[in-house]
């Protein structure tokens, strides 16, 4: 698995189109893109390396305001996330919005930043694991002992990719607040006022394009000819077993994406 990671990670330095993807632990339109976001990297492995900027969805519920949704309370979030699990097929478990909700989004933007001082390996694998812990388990990520667990878990599953003991360290202290910082400065920079946002470019031009929300698979790989229109698939699957042991978690959504059995719906953002 390490191995594998260590990989990837390689062909990310590789790639001739960078992408900076604005999201958030708590966004569920960005979970919900999780199938064609990972379609996207399996399919263009090595000619792609992209970066992850943490948007603070949720800074608390005192000023969150989410007019588009009509979304100002925690409890009309959950019917939110229900939606974005009817258009998606992606599992999502609501109920944490009407049991315990997260007052903030920024402790697990935060934690990812955290691990993101350890490696773009750990960031990624990490942000995975925070998102399964709200999204199919219903677990409040704003507790930081929930964060500490996530982080525990994974250090135990793949000790050469997380070490536990550097990401408590961090997350107490200012390097990984201050990577944070730095991700909403880009925010408010770019007018990212909706997530999941991508820029893609390509790599030493200083333009673009933006895709803003929910697509299907291919309005990625449309932005992705745009500003690359030499790139062409290295890779597919008919595999079940080989897309699993690729990604290690994986949902059936995202099964069904790689090996096009269903189509992305209708655009959404959060």
């Amino acid at each position: 698995m390490a191995e594998r990671e260590n990989k990837r990670e390689k062909k990310q330095e590789a790639g001739s189109v960078e992408i900076e993807y604005y999201t958030d632990p708590l966004c569920c339109w960005s979970w919900a893109l999780e199938p064609q976001w990972r379609r996207l990297r399996f399919e263009y492995s090595g000619m792609v390396k992209w970066r992850y900027r943490m948007g603070g969805l949720i800074p608390n519920w005192d000023s969150f305001q989410d007019p588009l949704n009509t979304v100002t309370r925690p409890l009309q979030m959950g019917p939110l996330w229900m939606e974005a699990k009817h258009v998606s097929g992606m599992p999502i478990q609501d109920r944490v919005w009407y049991e315990n909700p997260p007052a903030s989004s920024y402790p697990a933007c935060i934690a990812v930043k955290a691990a993101g001082l350890q490696s773009p390996v750990a960031a990624e694998a990490y942000l995975r694991r925070v998102r399964e812990t709200v999204m199919l388990h219903g677990q409040n990520i704003a507790d930081r002992e929930v964060l500490l667990e996530v982080g525990g878990k994974l250090s135990e599953e793949r000790p050469a990719v997380f070490d536990a003991a550097a990401f408590e360290r961090a997350l107490g202290g200012e390097e990984a607040r201050k990577a944070f910082e730095q991700d909403l400065m880009q925010v408010r920079i770019h007018g990212i006022s909706r997530f999941p946002t991508l820029t893609l470019k390509k790599e030493g031009e200083e333009t673009g394009v933006m895709i803003v929300g929910y697509r299907p698979y291919e309005a990625l790989q449309q932005a992705l000819k745009q500003v690359a229109p030499e790139l062409q698939p290295i890779q597919h699957t008919t595999d079940e077993m080989e897309y699993r042991r690729y990604w290690g978690s994986v949902t059936e959504r995202e099964v069904k994406e790689a090996l096009q059995q269903e189509k992305a719906a209708s655009p959404k953002a959060e």
